[in-house]
């Protein structure tokens, strides 16, 4: 596909892919999805399942068992609602689907939650941008974003559970690695305590493996099931100083993180009282346009003489 005929397709794509976000518990047709899309049903179904891997019918199913999961998860809500609800027609077909996706029962999801892969597509937009720009994304320089700095904030004990990587030192190594799907597990976790987080490990945190892991904090107590080659360690308290950037659309998000990345290079934790403390991680939140790019450092006081 070379380069107007690939951005109309990703544009097309995209538009779907918001479509069905917006109308995940309606009924959804081809043609419904082709005159978003501006194509012919059958191209419109061609250019989908090229751009992101799976058809547009059983893209939509995996979304909707996804949401439905969360609803289980997260609401005292009857297997049959939520099956109604999200378009399957029946407790039994909705019970085969969800079991085929997720290896258990709704009910039994429903009793006592579990961490399963949660469909969590990317829009295919940012797939496009990640990969005509991540060779060059470190490279490039850019104006200067205005930088806010939020609070500082403490983190209690807690616990990590963490996904390795072998020597990745960001999100885009990390891919290469790992994978972009991690993300769905550490979602579905229910005992959560915070949305789940690129994360720079400390040298003593490494286990051998790559300084930057994706993962998600839950309470020094939590006794649950452990994903298949996932770690789970203990994080001691600390003060995190949080940073956060202008809001931001897909198209600039390179400029967001990488002008917020250097300004952290220079920041001087030292004029609010503070300094950087080395001995625990660093985090990164998920992108998120609306709300600008965002990191938490974490920092301890300046002892005063």
């Amino acid at each position: 596909m070379t380069g107007d005929r690939e951005e109309q397709a990703v544009r097309a794509v995209q538009r779907m892919q918001d479509y069905i976000a917006r109308h995940l518990q309606e009924p959804m047709t081809m043609r419904q999805l082709a005159t978003v899309a501006c194509y012919s049903p059958y191209h419109c179904a061609r250019v989908f399942r090229e751009l992101t891997g799976v058809p547009p019918f059983e893209y939509i199913r995996r979304m909707r068992l996804t949401q439905s999961a969360i609803v289980l998860r997260d609401v005292e809500k009857r297997v049959l609602d939520v099956a109604l609800d999200f378009v399957f027609d029946s407790h039994e077909g909705f019970t085969r689907a969800f079991c085929r996706e997720f290896g258990v029962t709704p009910k039994q999801y429903a009793k006592k939650p579990r961490p399963v892969q949660f469909f969590l597509p990317y829009g295919v937009t940012f797939r496009y941008l990640y990969t005509k720009y991540k060779e060059s994304f470190m490279e490039k320089t850019h104006e200067k974003t205005c930088v806010i700095f939020a609070q500082v904030v403490e983190r209690p004990a807690r616990k990590l559970i963490l996904k390795r990587g072998e020597k990745a030192d960001n999100y885009f190594q990390y891919c290469e690695e790992v994978g972009c799907d991690v993300w769905g597990m550490l979602v579905s976790i229910k005992e959560a305590l915070h949305e789940p987080a690129g994360i720079w490990l400390p040298a003593a945190m490494r286990a051998g493996g790559s300084e930057y892991v994706q993962g998600v904090e839950v309470p020094h107590s939590y006794d649950g099931d452990i994903p298949e080659g996932f770690d789970i360690i203990d994080l001691p308290p600390c003060r995190m100083m949080v940073f956060q950037g202008e809001p931001y659309d897909d198209i600039t998000f390179g400029n967001a993180i990488d002008s917020m990345q250097k300004h952290l290079k220079t920041f001087r934790p030292e004029l609010y009282g503070y300094t950087w403390d080395g001995n625990h991680p660093r985090f990164q939140l998920e992108p998120q346009g609306w709300r600008g790019y965002i990191e938490l450092w974490p920092v301890r006081e300046v002892q005063k003489d």
